[in-house]
């Protein structure tokens, strides 16, 4: 999920971050947003390990 620092950068503030948490809460449900985040976590670990191996088969050549 994107850090409240980053949207901090967004120009966003403490309200507006918080308004944006309830929507999402309201349009995804309180059992929904664990899985989102578990399959978000899944991707990340899956390009980080697709970059890692794209390295590697750059420094074999």
């Amino acid at each position: 999920m994107i850090s409240l620092l980053t949207l901090g950068f967004l120009g966003m503030g403490p309200s507006e971050i918080i308004i944006v948490l309830i929507i999402v809460l309201l349009l995804f449900g309180g059992k929904k947003i664990p899985e989102l985040m578990k399959g978000l976590g899944r991707g990340v670990k899956e390009f980080k390990d697709a970059s890692k191996g794209e390295n590697t088969e750059i420094e074999n050549k």
